[in-house]
């Protein structure tokens, strides 16, 4: 198995993810050369606990790569690797990248002229106006937009770049197989129809899981120059793509909202931590046509929690040393709101301090 293959095959093993690709790679050699070993042997890595060694041992790489690439030319889906050169370099170079990119439709160059809008799925008659506005202007701007292909103002920001005879790329959350919500599937068609793409590291068959949404958000904002918050609460997934979009030195811009409006304070909020106040799409355009700036280096994972956690992540990080929690149980156990657990667990999860089992249960690791 080439390198290629073994990253497409590494990509279908729940559990792993960029770091133990990272460590399986270097301590095999290869990744074409990480399959057909005994689960003692992949447990001696770091981090690789008993049921995540069996699942490797017991992983028929060969026929489940066989059947990815069967369905992945049945469905007209290119699979981009780590080791292709049409690979995303502003991808490449996130702390940790998706091992592989399944593309229906064309992907465009990155960052050259991109731009993400994001916000709420229960936006105001404002926030679908300044929505529709802002990424209709920045199609005709020549800006590729980019979005979730969520309800709301991803919904509205792949419509407006569509009718604006723009370029638009929704990435998604679950297999290509399974475009969600399935209301959006017509505008997903669309979207590949009129030169743009519908992309996810997931595999084809994945289903829908809330924990993937943070990971879809940093691809979204990783892919772009900037990320523009059009409206979104306190705790919407809006505000997760900002803050990531924030830590790999992207611009981040926000659009004011009505005080009294709970869907507008997660805007407000970003504005007054330093996000750059807009009214309309030109404002982030003279910022954005300064240039793209690279993603500072950063820092190796470390074996330890890290020293800086806000008081939540710290209760998050005391409560899984007691045992595994399933994400419902830890939201109870924690009185947490989604959006603030997902980010405290993607974080953690990226920095190889917790996993998720195939039960659907989170566990530290260290």
């Amino acid at each position: 198995m080439n390198d290629r293959d073994g990253c497409i095959a590494l990509n279908l093993v729940q559990g792993i993810g960029y770091n133990r690709f990272q460590l399986l790679s270097e301590y095999f050699g290869a990744p074409g050369q990480v399959f057909n070993h005994a689960a003692a042997e992949y447990a001696k890595l770091q981090s690789f606990g008993a049921q995540l060694s069996q699942r490797l041992a017991d992983f028929d790489a060969e026929t489940a790569l066989a059947a990815e690439l069967e369905l992945a030319e049945r469905g007209g889906v290119d699979i981009i690797t780590l080791f292709d050169s049409n690979y995303p370099v502003v991808l490449r170079e996130l702390p940790t990248p998706p091992l592989c990119l399944y593309v229906r439709g064309t992907l465009p160059e990155f960052p050259k002229k991109s731009v993400a809008v994001v916000g709420t799925r229960r936006m105001s008659a404002y926030g679908a106006r300044m929505s529709e506005r802002i990424a209709s202007d920045a199609a005709a701007m020549g800006y590729t937009v980019v979005s979730g292909l969520a309800m709301g103002v991803d919904t509205i920001a792949h419509q407006a770049a569509l009718k604006a005879k723009g370029i638009t790329i929704a990435v998604i959350a679950a297999g290509l197989a399974h475009v969600h919500p399935k209301e959006n599937i017509p505008l997903a068609r669309t979207i590949v129809e009129n030169g743009g793409a519908v992309i996810s590291e997931f595999p084809i068959q994945l289903t829908p899981a809330r924990q993937n949404f943070p990971r879809r958000n940093r691809i979204v904002a990783g892919l772009c120059e900037g990320t523009i918050v059009t409206e979104a609460g306190l705790e919407s997934g809006a505000m997760i793509t900002a803050r990531l979009a924030v830590e790999n030195n992207r611009e981040l811009f926000a659009v004011p909202g009505n005080v009294d409006n709970p869907v507008a304070r997660g805007c407000n909020a970003l504005i007054k931590e330093g996000a750059t106040l807009i009214e309309r799409f030109e404002d982030a355009a003279v910022v954005l046509d300064r240039g793209f700036t690279r993603p500072a280096a950063v820092p190796e994972s470390s074996d330890s929690p890290p020293e800086d956690l806000d008081d939540f992540s710290k209760r998050l990080w005391e409560l899984l040393g007691q045992g595994e929690y399933g994400f419902d149980e830890l939201q109870t156990a924690l009185n947490a709101e989604t959006g603030e657990l997902l980010t405290a667990l993607m974080k953690f999860e990226l920095k190889m301090l917790i996993e998720l089992t195939p039960e659907q249960r989170y566990r530290r690791m260290v």
